[in-house]
């Protein structure tokens, strides 16, 4: 071995850049949860993308200190407790630390041989989760990487158990589809894309005005479907949806994919850790019912990205998915092993994505994931509350989840302006970088949207988000063009 290999093998210089790498990061924690520096230092794509290439052509430095300083500099920072923005979790530093051993180790989990503790401790994670469920005593699953495989892999499996045809073996010569929410995740509707359902596989059906999916109209809905020649296959159950948190009716999904032998899937991905509260497991009662769940434990369970729970109501549906042989692989490619992974999972190749969530565990327990949920759900409706309560201010529902749409619309604005301005509200937050919030589309006008995803997130940071809000709109709103 030559001697830059020697040297970047070397456990000494391995222990030198760990230590070093731990105090930056220390350091980054403290700055960003006090708030010390912004959530975000804003660039444009292509001034970003040009510092990079710069960078890139500078002789290499042994020692990754700098570099590691500029990559947290130039990130969105988490931690910070006014990052309101996206669906993503401030890890918990313990899970980030596990990320550092399993990286280390790099064991896969498609062969029981390459990854003997990881496939365990996935076992003893997913079999807990799926009685947190409520699944029963035959339920199981696995661990993917994110909510998109995840929800890709439940629907092949309903396709599989619902579907006369073996679509796996004789390909898919029927019009298939599947019923969702009008406000489910985008992920539902691509996965169905990539199944080769098309637009017309994919049936939304409307919204009330809490945008819960309207129940009441999956009977016409089916009927309309059947009348079109198309064979319905799968329910898609919201727990919760992703732009206003609101959860759909799983009871009354389940009941009618019970009547008309339906698969019921319900995409938790977000909200399904309810069930892990005693005071808002009533959300998502029914959820016992479901054929296939999907829980992130990158989202509301502070695990860093990518860790996505599939569980089944009866774990051995979960090896119909994918049913190919691989001799160098599997010794029998038919045995139902949970040992090996990759026989009902998409990766071959997969993370030891288990040990981050086993290791939190067995560190706090479960409590802390119950803590988080009890705490941000309880903050969403205090400041939608707030917010009712402040005349400038409009909230689209009052929140189910940790997720609060408003706008801003004093009144002195234009009605007509109100999705302009709050979309310049919005961009300036951006180029400001001390909050961090998104904005979404509801029933064709904007509304800035907060996701709560941080525990040390006060109703005093909300409040001065809010506050920040209504300034912004005094310099922002001589820009909007006024109606002749």
């Amino acid at each position: 071995m030559n001697d830059l290999l020697t040297a970047a093998y070397s456990p000494d210089t391995f222990r030198q850049q760990a230590h070093a790498l731990v105090d930056l990061l220390a350091d980054h924690l403290a700055q960003a949860e006090t708030g010390q520096n912004p959530t975000l230092n804003y660039l444009e794509p292509a001034e970003q993308l040009a510092y990079w290439e710069a960078e890139f052509e500078q002789p290499a430095n042994a020692k990754p200190v700098p570099l590691w300083n500029e990559i947290i500099k130039r990130s969105i920072h988490l931690h910070n407790p006014k990052f309101m923005g996206h669906q993503v979790s401030a890890p918990l530093p313990l899970a980030a630390l596990t990320g550092v051993l399993t990286g280390l180790l790099n064991n896969g989990q498609a062969v029981y041989e390459m990854g003997m503790t990881g496939n365990a401790l996935e076992r003893i994670v997913t079999n807990w989760l799926a009685q947190k469920l409520g699944l029963g005593p035959d339920s199981g699953g696995f661990l993917t990487s994110g909510g998109t495989l995840a929800n890709l892999t439940a629907l092949l499996t309903a396709r599989a158990l619902k579907v006369p045809t073996d679509v796996w073996q004789h390909g898919n010569s029927g019009k298939l589809a599947i019923m969702v929410s009008e406000e489910a995740h985008y992920c539902v509707d691509r996965a169905a894309r990539i199944m080769g359902l098309g637009a017309d596989g994919i049936i939304k059906i409307p919204t009330n005005d809490r945008f819960q999916m309207q129940t009441d109209l999956l009977e016409p809905y089916l009927e309309q479907a059947n009348e079109r020649g198309l064979t319905v296959f799968a329910v898609i159950g919201s727990a919760c949806s992703t732009s206003t948190g609101s959860y759909d009716d799983l009871t009354a999904i389940a009941d009618f994919c019970q009547t008309h032998n339906l698969w019921f899937h319900a995409d938790g991905a977000h909200g399904g850790v309810a069930a892990l509260s005693e005071t808002y497991r009533p959300l998502v009662q029914g959820i016992e019912r479901a054929d296939s769940v999907v829980v992130d434990f990158h989202k509301m369970m502070m695990i860093p990205a990518l860790v996505t729970a599939v569980i089944y109501q009866r774990d051995g549906d979960a090896f119909r998915t994918f049913q190919q042989k691989a001799q160098y692989l599997w010794a029998d490619a038919s045995t139902k092993d949970w040992f090996n992974s990759g026989k009902r999972a998409f990766e071959c190749t997969k993370l030891m994505m288990s040990a981050k969530v086993y290791t939190v565990m067995r560190t706090y327990g479960e409590e802390i994931f119950t803590q988080h949920v009890d705490l941000l759900y309880g903050l969403a409706r205090e400041f939608a509350t707030h917010i009712l309560q402040q005349p400038d201010f409009e909230l689209a529902v009052m929140p189910e989840s940790n997720i609060v749409c408003f706008r801003y619309a004093g009144s002195e604005t234009n009605r007509d302006q109100i999705n302009m301005l709050n979309s310049a509200i919005r961009q300036q937050l951006l180029t400001d970088g001390e909050f961090y919030i998104v904005q979404t589309i509801l029933r064709g006008h904007v509304w800035l949207r907060v996701s709560i995803m941080n525990s040390l997130t006060t109703m005093a940071h909300l409040k001065e988000m809010l506050l920040t809000v209504k300034r912004l709109s005094e310099l922002v709103v001589q820009n909007i063009p006024t109606s002749d």
